[in-house]
């Protein structure tokens, strides 16, 4: 593990024009922030209230443009994390004072992005300074609104949203969200395509505070892989950077905040208030527990707390005399998290198929220094390599007559031939099986007694009677059954297959039930019949599964009461005093016997238990067949009624193969896009003219595709909603 060390905090004071300076003071090293409060004169003449504060921090950030933030917090952090180092940027303070400014920026000017988008541009400069590695890069947005956790990009089309609702899972490696989806960008514009994805997405709302204020916390995190390019190296470096960006504190007396605004005002108060007691825990040297599970928000976090990372704080305050209350209680959170120390180091894991080469490389060296040392012992004739086709042919001969009893001994020359020796043993007593087998099914129908599905079908089908005989069996004789193709069967006709027709269009679409009751005896007639087989199969599964539960319990309790008896047989045993012959103890009969029986019990319990496992691997496999089915059922029969009762007739013909119009799209004509050449153009006039030069291509590029996205995705709801009109 690495040097403990403590966590940074810097503040940053939002810019106004009317700022307190008698009441607002900073240090010449940039480094203090003084606070002085006049007294309150209505207390009356014996006044204790305190008037003064000082507070110690990194940095104070003073009419600090965006490039100065970033050099002054951001910069080390990431550019360590490309070392193997996980770092975490958190920004705080109340509402409307410029978090989200601090962490996102505008995304609308190049010139005024947040440390978040110049992470990533960081990222991908210092990867093309390393061309000995191979560097890849994830990111993920999470999104924590009202203690329940939401993926930002899950509105991406090959995303979509999660069935099972997210949660928060450690392990030995950390803590990770499970449900989160990770998203591999190859170069910097898809990055900030992501950035802006999950902006559009995010919850904002408005009141007296800020016109547009963030109402959930979010974490947008960096994912870092890096590899060697050289073969030799085993080792490679993983890393993180989470960038916090948390809702902002606020009074509701101030804010004026009410209804759905109010509420959520509320969770974020709560949680920021669980953050602040974890803080607190943590610079605590004599606290042993840290309520980190309190709140969603803290235990997403649990990792930076305190943990394996170098974590900055950007605490952003007002310097307006009316805030001055808010901004002490944010100076004061600032000087806790200085006391909290973390405990950075290189995050280092081995590459396993690089590991498997380098062995294969070793083991193949041993083996020549083996080869030698064999030479000079007379040992020439031993062989450390893997039997041919041959060597297996003839110990599988030599099992075969040991067997048969025309051989006496094998011949043992080495370890391996042992092992193969054991394993023909198998082999041949698998083939023995198998011949079993095939003879007893030329010569009767086989069905396992605990298949009660097979059994049910064939009572049913009246071949056998209650007791399992054959029906119509004289006694002590046997004769020929079998069942006749339903063609050749007496006054039955073949029945031809069956041809669906297309029906006629009914003026008001049916209820889907009784469309889908028709759609399952006839277009999805098949799926529906596999769905049903799959079906009776995992029931069946989970009869046998119960019952052998049953049994497992049975012989369970039996060997704790057979545990029971011996023990009290030992004691007894030990009370009436103990004999040896020869050194060995002597039991009793009725000992031995419960002895016995527990290592009989113990057998069976094994045994069931494996019978038990293998059902369940079963019951997980039919269960994920059924599934299968059901998904499939039920996307074959939105296709059949969308087509046959809710696309209008006249645009039939255009949605068919080869027609003008496929499904999902709008016409060519009413698509908005430039053509091919005039995007050439386009892009080779953006880098002309953009104010801030080549690097800013890549964040306006993605900012552009982004919006028309979002422009198509109106446009066709709007028409989705006119053609329903």
């Amino acid at each position: 593990m690495g040097t403990r060390k403590k966590v940074h905090a810097f503040v940053r004071v939002k810019p106004t024009d009317d700022f307190a300076h008698e009441m607002i003071r900073y240090g010449d090293d940039k480094r203090s922030i003084d606070i002085h409060l006049k007294k309150d004169i209505r207390r009356g003449v014996v006044n204790n209230q305190q008037t003064d504060w000082s507070f110690k921090l990194d940095g104070v950030l003073h009419d600090a443009s965006q490039d100065l933030v970033y050099e002054t917090v951001a910069k080390d952090v990431v550019s360590q994390a490309l070392n193997g180092y996980n770092g975490t940027i958190m920004c705080y303070g109340q509402t409307g004072a410029g978090k989200t400014y601090t962490m996102t920026g505008a995304t609308e000017n190049y010139k005024h992005r947040g440390i978040l988008p110049r992470a990533l541009q960081q990222v991908f400069r210092m990867i093309e300074e390393r061309p000995t590695h191979a560097i890849t890069v994830r990111v993920s947005y999470l999104e924590i609104y009202n203690e329940s956790l939401f993926d930002l990009l899950s509105t991406l089309p090959y995303v979509g949203p999660s069935i099972t609702p997210m949660t928060i899972v450690e392990n030995p490696q950390g803590v990770f969200i499970k449900g989160l989806s990770v998203h591999l960008t190859s170069q910097e514009e898809d990055a900030f395509s992501l950035l802006f994805e999950g902006e559009t997405n995010r919850i904002i709302a408005s009141h007296t505070m800020s016109k547009n204020s963030s109402r959930s916390h979010c974490i947008f995190t960096i994912y870092l892989e890096a590899h060697s390019r050289t073969l030799s190296e085993e080792k490679y470096i993983t890393s993180k950077i989470n960038l916090v960006d948390l809702a902002g504190s606020e009074r509701l007396g101030k804010s004026g905040s009410e209804g759905r605004v109010l509420k959520e005002a509320t969770y974020i108060n709560k949680s920021l208030s669980f953050l602040e007691q974890a803080i607190i825990a943590l610079g605590d040297q004599k606290r042993d527990h840290i309520p980190f599970r309190q709140c969603k928000l803290t235990h997403a976090l649990k990792d930076s707390l305190g943990g394996n990372c170098n974590m900055v704080l950007v605490t952003n305050i007002y310097g307006e005399a009316a805030q001055l209350e808010e901004t002490l209680s944010s100076l004061r959170f600032a000087s806790r998290m200085k006391l909290v120390t973390t405990e950075p180091a290189i995050n280092e894991k081995y590459d396993a198929e690089r590991m498997v080469k380098n062995l294969e490389k070793e083991l193949a060296l041993l083996k020549q220094e083996l080869a030698i040392h064999d030479s000079l012992t007379n040992r020439t004739f031993v062989t450390y390599e893997p039997m041919d086709e041959i060597q297996i042919a003839e110990i599988n001969s030599q099992v075969r007559r040991y067997l048969e009893g025309t051989l006496d001994e094998i011949d043992i020359i080495n370890l391996r031939q042992i092992k193969e020796v054991f394993n023909q043993f198998r082999v041949v007593l698998s083939q023995q099986e198998q011949e079993v087998e095939s003879t007893l099914r030329r010569k009767y129908t086989l069905i396992d007694r605990n298949d009660f599905a097979a059994i049910s079908a064939i009572q049913k089908a009246g071949l056998v009677d209650v007791d399992g005989h054959l029906v119509g069996e004289p006694e002590r004789q046997n004769f020929g059954l079998g069942v006749a193709p339903l063609s050749t069967k007496p006054g039955k006709k073949a029945k031809s297959k069956k041809t669906f027709k297309e029906p006629l269009r009914p003026d008001t679409p049916p209820s889907k039930p009784v469309a889908f009751e028709e759609f399952k005896n006839e277009r999805g007639s098949e799926i529906n019949r596999i769905f049903k087989e799959n079906k009776s199969i995992l029931n069946e599964r989970r009869k046998r599964a119960s019952e052998t539960t049953q049994r497992v319990n049975a012989i369970k309790r039996e060997i704790d009461v057979t545990k029971e008896a011996l023990d009290f047989q030992k004691s007894l045993r030990e009370k009436q005093g103990e004999y040896e012959n020869k050194g060995l103890m002597i039991i009793d009969e009725e000992e031995f016997l419960l002895i016995l029986k527990l290592k009989d019990l113990k057998k069976q319990y094994r045994s069931e238990y494996q019978d038990l496992r293998d059902l369940r691997a079963e019951i997980q496999y039919c269960q994920h067949l059924v599934d299968q089915c059901r998904h499939r059922l039920l996307m074959e029969f939105d296709i059949w009624y969308n087509e046959s009762f809710v696309i209008p007739e006249d645009m039939q013909m255009a949605l068919k193969p080869g027609g003008t119009i496929r499904p999902g799209m709008v016409p060519v004509n009413r698509i908005v896009s430039l053509g091919e050449d005039d995007q050439d153009k386009f892009s080779q006039l953006q880098q002309r003219v953009l104010p801030e030069g080549p690097d800013s291509i890549s964040f306006y590029n993605a900012k552009v595709k982004t919006e028309q996205k979002h422009n198509y995705l109106k446009t066709m709801m709007g028409l989705q909603q006119a053609h329903r009109k």
